[in-house]
């Protein structure tokens, strides 16, 4: 098992030292061991902590803080576990359709301004922009 330390951790998940300290404090990491030094030592199972929670990062604090009591006794909170993923999973997919929206939106952007391009190159009339159906 490979030891982090809490700069590591920061650089691999992008996120500030202050955030990771605040997920301990909240519970959602729990036992961070501490060297002699004082410094935090994370492992291979707060890594995989990290990713779910990155994964659920449209959830409360208070939401993920139920998601990892109830995974810790799967057996007993699986009806649980399944209601909070599916409410999750819908809104990621509410997400992915406005960032599709949002994607479709720039793309037409782009071809708008290529196509001034174009005509400023070409000494042609400029396009009237038409918004998208």
């Amino acid at each position: 098992m490979k030891n982090y330390t809490i700069r590591e951790i920061s650089e691999m998940f992008e996120l500030p030292s202050y955030t990771l300290r605040y997920y301990e404090s909240e519970g959602l990491l729990p036992e961070v061991p501490k060297s002699s030094s004082g410094q935090r030592i994370y492992s291979d199972e707060h890594v995989e902590r990290l990713k779910c929670i990155n994964c659920f990062k449209r959830m409360t604090i208070p939401q993920l803080r139920k998601f990892f009591i109830y995974e810790a006794d799967e057996a007993a909170h699986i009806d649980k576990i399944i209601s909070l993923l599916k409410d999750q999973e819908q809104i990621v997919n509410e997400k992915l359709i406005q960032l599709q929206k949002d994607s479709a939106h720039v793309h037409h952007k782009v071809e708008y301004y290529s196509e001034i391009k174009h005509a400023l190159e070409n000494n042609l009339p400029l396009p009237v922009w038409v918004d998208e159906d």
